[in-house]
């Protein structure tokens, strides 16, 4: 195993969930009950077909023989016909009626729609899972006030729980595009070769509504209420487009997160778990890098990339069909799920053990605070006589100098100099007891829960679908 290329979305980072469901066997499973399904509504419909075959097709739905399958299509060159030929050898009795009337995009197109629709349903409840894990934190630290920053600059004070519900606000919006895409799924059916169902006119003697019935039963039994009005061969592209575009939202929130994380643990206000045993850097022992945030980012980065290939294959199908579409669908579209996989995993694990440093977090605000509260000091003085265009010029010559104090390392010296204003007409004292950080949080408490009523009804019953992972 160690003489071939392995992707490591494969060896890893994606769950074994996602692995299988983009399997061969899972796949290959999938056209299997496919065929079984068209046969047993060909059956119904009147077509000659037995109960018997049909009940041999399903009685060998798991017992691929992917050897014989590979031999035969280095002699045929069509993957579909080997796997007809394949299964045919498992069931001697139905191997003449298998495929009948279809198409291999009625295998391949079907069997990858059932596909994504599993493995979206699967995100979602990873998304869940942080979401829920977000909304425990946010809880717990609404009241905790922080510095806030704008341009990367320290600015008005937040608190981390207001912070945080950030992040979740854009999950939220992700599982918005995720169900929208998940409720607006639709099955290609069997359709014929460009999509007229001339065949299965041909076969029903012209009786269109059992082709329809048909298409209704096969859909149903995979759980789809719908199929497409109109289609080629194929089912549209659109329909890649817009699922990698969700997957695509998914890798953002997840960077904007993580990107957050990574810029807070090198303030030390916030760090990523970290394992005992854990080695930050092969040549320098001390260091306790974010990975898990810098792989989330370096994923993501990945996964936004990929989303280009399905508008790009979208754009160029020629009429009814062609198979430019087909390698880069083998690659791009798994790709995307096993990657929003292997991000939403580490998103869980991350936000299951975010440390909290608040003292860190304290000594912080206390440095900018003065700054911060500079508007409200004035207001006091001038209730207590000063004039306002007189303290607001006092306060931006203090403030300048009281910075070019801590540009040369020197700690941070706005109210001693404030104080010897006799214009201010307040001590050191004085000044000092109007500084406390809740009085300039705002309303950061009320939105985080006001925000929190609104998420939990969302996440009642939800976990994480994929557990604790080795990283």
């Amino acid at each position: 195993m160690y003489e071939k290329y392995e992707s490591p979305l494969s060896s890893r980072y994606a769950s074994d969930y996602m692995l299988h469901l983009f399997s061969q066997e899972k796949r290959i499973q999938t056209w299997r009950k496919l065929w079984a399904a068209l046969a047993r509504a060909e059956h119904k419909l009147g077509l000659p077909i037995t109960a018997e075959q049909v009940a041999e097709l399903e009685a060998h739905i798991d017992d691929i023989d992917f050897d014989c399958a590979a031999q035969r299509e280095k002699e045929v060159r069509h993957d579909v016909m080997a796997h007809v030929y394949a299964y045919g050898k498992a069931v001697p009795s139905a191997a003449g009626i298998i495929h009948l009337g279809a198409t291999s995009c009625y295998v391949t197109d079907n069997g990858d729609l059932i596909l994504y629709r599993d493995g979206l349903r699967y995100l979602r409840g990873e998304l869940l899972g942080v979401l829920k894990n977000l909304t425990a934190f946010a809880d717990e630290y609404k009241d905790l006030p922080t510095l806030g920053y704008t341009h990367y600059q320290p600015a008005q004070l937040v608190t981390v729980g207001k912070r945080v519900t950030l992040w979740m606000q854009d999950f939220l919006s992700d599982l918005e595009e995720l169900d929208y895409v998940l409720g607006s799924m639709k099955f290609l059916g069997c359709r014929g070769t460009t999509g007229t169902e001339a065949s299965f006119v041909e076969l029903f003697e012209g009786d269109t509504a059992k082709i329809d019935e048909m298409n209704r039963l096969i859909s149903a039994e995979f759980g789809f209420g719908r199929c497409f009005d109109v289609c080629g061969q194929t089912y549209p592209r659109k329909v890649d487009s817009r699922i990698l575009n969700c997957l695509s939202s998914i890798a953002q929130s997840a960077y904007r997160m993580a990107n957050d994380i990574r810029l807070l643990q090198h303030d030390r206000q916030l760090e990523e778990p970290f394992e005992k045993n854990q080695i930050g850097s092969s040549a320098m022992a001390y260091k306790r890098n974010p990975m898990r945030s810098e792989r989330i980012c370096s994923l993501a980065r990945y996964l936004m990339a990929d989303a280009a290939n399905a508008p790009m294959t979208a754009s160029a199908q020629w009429m009814e069909r062609t198979l430019d579409d087909s390698a880069n669908r083998r690659i791009s579209m798994p790709e995307g799920f096993l990657c929003a996989d292997a991000i939403l995993r580490l998103a869980n694990n991350v936000t299951r053990g975010l440390v909290v440093n608040e003292k860190v977090i304290d000594k912080t605000v206390r440095e900018y605070l003065p700054f911060i509260a500079t508007e409200n000091l004035m207001m006091e003085a001038v209730k207590r006589g000063g004039d306002r265009q007189e303290l607001h010029e006092i306060i931006r010559r203090c403030s300048h100098a009281a910075t070019a104090r801590m540009k040369e390392g020197e700690t941070c010296d706005l109210l001693h100099r404030l104080a010897a204003e006799p214009a201010f007409g307040m001590t050191e004292d004085e000044l000092s007891a109007l500084l406390q950080p809740e009085d300039y949080i705002g309303r950061c408490p009320e939105q985080v829960d006001a925000f929190l009523a609104k998420v939990r009804p969302l996440l009642e019953g939800a976990s994480a679908a994929s557990g604790d992972i080795e990283l």
